[in-house]
């Protein structure tokens, strides 16, 4: 049975898409075919963490989305991408696609200004699970909450909401939660990102839950080699013993199972 994940934040800067990317990928080493879809259509991103740029990919969801294409045209399988930190390619069990978004200005700017069918984006998840045989599909969503983002979280299986522990991230957190608990999302789970050091983890997670009444899945502390990496890969597979990618595949064991 596919399951769908949209993995959400209330404001922009979270992780969310690092996060996106690395949960991904490790699920996809369980020996599960994964897709991706970068449904931040106004400021997408995940794309680059998985090499590719506007020249790699022919079609993007913006064509699918006013009716140029299949969805299935606008996936890509990246598994062979995938990179250790010496360089070398990445044998996984499994296998990961990404539907991009385009980065171009005149697209982004016809998105905001026509907007699109929002029901075309649910069909195009169900076609992709069909046509590419998918376990899981993971919906990296636009930041707060909209018509497009509400539609995702709906459709989800589990929703991941990524918070940072900020005062203005915990009000918006709150939100969110309270939305995505009316919508009836059978799984909800909070994630914990950018926490500086000098935090005590177990007392962050202890606020947290206690604030929301929800399980923290991952706790992922701020870290240099995070900003040296500066999304040109997953983490994971360049630091594989590192806390980070500990708990990478600790919230990934959460995710295969719900």
């Amino acid at each position: 049975m596919s399951k769908i994940i949209s993995i959400h934040s209330f404001r922009g800067g979270t992780g969310k898409s690092n996060l996106t990317a690395n949960l991904a990928v490790a699920v996809a080493s369980y020996g599960k075919r994964v897709g991706i879809v970068d449904t931040d259509i106004q400021s997408p991103g995940i794309h680059v963490i998985f090499g590719l740029d506007e020249d790699s990919f022919i079609y993007s969801l913006n064509d699918y989305l006013w009716e140029r294409c299949g969805i299935e045209k606008t996936a890509y399988e990246v598994t062979q991408n995938l990179k250790a930190a010496d360089g070398e390619s990445v044998s996984l069990s499994g296998t990961v696609y990404l539907v991009p978004s385009s980065i171009k200005a005149g697209e982004i700017a016809k998105i905001l200004r026509e907007g699109f069918d929002v029901g075309l984006l649910n069909d195009g998840f169900q076609n992709l699970i069909a046509q590419l045989d998918l376990d899981y599909l993971f919906i990296d969503t636009h930041p707060g909450l909209n018509e497009e983002t509400l539609l995702s979280i709906a459709v989800s299986d589990a929703a991941v909401i990524i918070l940072r522990p900020d005062r203005q991230d915990f009000l918006g957190t709150a939100v969110t939660l309270e939305v995505a608990q009316r919508l009836d999302v059978p799984n909800l789970m909070l994630v914990v990102n950018k926490v500086p050091q000098s935090f005590e983890p177990a007392a962050v997670i202890e606020q947290v839950e206690s604030r929301y009444g929800v399980t923290v899945a991952g706790l992922f502390q701020e870290n240099e080699e995070m900003l040296q990496l500066a999304s040109s890969g997953i983490f994971w597979l360049h630091h594989p013993e590192h806390p980070f990618s500990q708990e990478v595949h600790k919230v990934a064991q959460h995710l295969v199972r719900c």
